[in-house]
């Protein structure tokens, strides 16, 4: 059987492991078709067709954040056309956001009397998006605070100084990109958001009206209880079923192709383009 792994991280996003050591670890795992699909960024591909060889097929993605009624929500692209101006397009103003939103924290923690340096800070995030993450590990490494918990219990946790909120491109045009670059725009990890069902099913259909075609009815490992609660409601809308480990790092809970079986009932997102 064929084992297909359609999210997962690099370190070009929030991941642990470099595209070539993510692609070895597939191959390593049984992945037979794969997509990296980092936060707002496509920076993990370039040679990665290359280096994957011809026993692991590589579906170009991403992933988007985006917002819905105040909720953040995460819309997967696939089967993208990387060098396409419509995604070009998007990545840019993501990044543009990102770097707008960490230059916000930066400030707000210098107001406050913390001696940050933005451009440790940027070291620290390496090839990432700076994040929280890095300045809480700055702060660390400056001695404002014993550990990284700390540093988030002070200064950035939610309603601290440093928790500024993203700008994110809104859902019809976060779809707008992934289609005008040839791709289908699938809900990510449905279970994850703090919605009900009904709720849900309401972003759903905002979600079809706007152009989006799949939902992830498998994210991870997960209870037969919720892949049949998600394989009936991708069906219900009409949807097309999507899979993928959202692998970040080993772990005893996650590895990438790791997740559960594939609902049959479900017509999956790759019959579209295999």
């Amino acid at each position: 059987m064929t084992k297909i792994d359609l999210h997962s991280h690099t370190l070009v996003s929030d991941g642990a492991l470099s595209p070539a050591e993510l692609i070895a670890r597939a191959k390593g795992n049984g992945v037979d078709v794969l997509s990296i699909t980092d936060h707002d960024s496509i920076g993990a591909y370039g040679d990665l067709v290359d280096i994957a060889g011809d026993d692991l097929t590589i579906i170009p993605g991403i992933e988007f954040s985006t917002q819905w009624r105040g909720i953040g929500v995460h819309i997967v692209g696939l089967n993208l056309q990387l060098d396409s101006a419509s995604i070009l397009e998007g990545v840019a103003q993501q990044e543009k956001a990102r770097g707008e939103r960490a230059e916000l924290i930066c400030q707000r923690l210098i107001k406050a009397g913390l001696v940050v340096n933005f451009e440790r800070v940027k070291e620290l995030a390496q090839q990432m998006n700076v994040g929280r993450p890095h300045f809480a590990q700055h702060l660390v490494e400056i001695g404002a605070v014993k550990n990284m918990a700390a540093a988030f219990k002070k200064h950035l946790g939610d309603g601290k100084i440093g928790d500024v909120k993203q700008c994110w491109a809104d859902l019809p045009q976060i779809i707008q990109w992934i289609s005008g670059a040839g791709g289908i725009a699938v809900l990510a990890h449905p279970l994850k958001y703090k919605m009900t069902r009904t709720k849900l099913a309401l972003f759903l259909d905002d979600f079809i009206d706007a152009g989006g075609r799949g939902m992830e009815v498998v994210s991870g490992h997960q209870s037969n209880d919720e892949t049949r609660s998600l394989s009936r409601l991708c069906v219900a809308k009409g949807l097309l079923g999507s899979c993928g480990s959202d692998f970040h790092q080993v772990s005893q809970w996650s590895d990438i192709g790791a997740m559960s079986a594939f609902p049959k009932e479900c017509e999956p997102v790759w019959s579209v383009w295999s």
